[in-house]
């Protein structure tokens, strides 16, 4: 049996699956291939134990032998210096590697998900707080990662655990059109989620959740 162990809600409403951050772990353990197994946690009722491994009562979070780790990032951290596939063993690639995952959280993530939420709640476009965070967005942190993007096939020279996080990133920017006047990013996001890796761990979220319908 393996020691990692993988656990996210037992079930979510229809619209943010696809989109839980179990997904990126599920991920990067495909690509590392490396054994797990899923346990879940309730979605409806959120239990001492639960926030015992997560704080805020959200999910995921991994257990590795005796460690539980929480926060996608961090698990993905803790992963990546577990295979080379997910993070190089080169200091420079290293450096670089590390410090995209941690801009996809910070400077990416941080803008994006606000004006995801305001996408997600139906809000008009034409209110005064979309168009701040459409601002933000867009011409503080889009408009600078399209360059980068248009020269890199990944972040790090080799895809890593920093392709991982903000191609999932983008995603949910994607999934409401803010990628539409962003090519580079929008085809990094593409070749990302064409990795067989991202097929199996979306299928088994989707797959998870939809197992609970019942």
């Amino acid at each position: 049996m393996s020691d990692l162990v993988l656990t996210t809600f037992d079930w979510v409403p229809d619209l943010p699956r696809g989109y839980v951050r179990d997904l990126r772990i599920r991920w990067a353990l495909e690509e590392a291939g490396l054994a797990y197994r899923v346990e879940s946690t309730p979605f409806r009722e959120r239990s001492g134990e639960h926030f015992a491994h997560q704080p805020f009562g959200q999910a995921p979070w991994l257990t590795d032998g005796e460690l539980s780790i929480f926060e996608s990032g961090a698990i993905l951290l803790h992963l990546g210096e577990k295979s080379e596939a997910l993070l190089p063993t080169d200091p420079q690639a290293r450096s670089e590697a590390i410090e995209w995952l941690f801009a996809a959280l910070n400077s990416v993530e941080m803008a994006s998900l606000p004006w995801s939420l305001l996408n997600f709640s139906g809000a008009g476009r034409d209110t005064a707080e979309w168009r701040l965070f459409d601002d933000f967005l867009m011409k503080h942190r889009l408009k600078h990662l399209e360059p980068v993007l248009a020269e890199r096939e990944w972040l790090a020279g080799t895809f890593s655990v920093a392709d991982i996080l903000m191609a999932d990133v983008l995603r949910l920017v994607d999934r409401f059109g803010g990628l539409a006047d962003y090519p580079a990013c929008r085809e990094y996001m593409a070749r990302a989620t064409a990795r067989p890796a991202f097929a199996k761990a979306y299928a088994d979220q989707m797959t998870h959740f939809a197992a609970a319908d019942g």
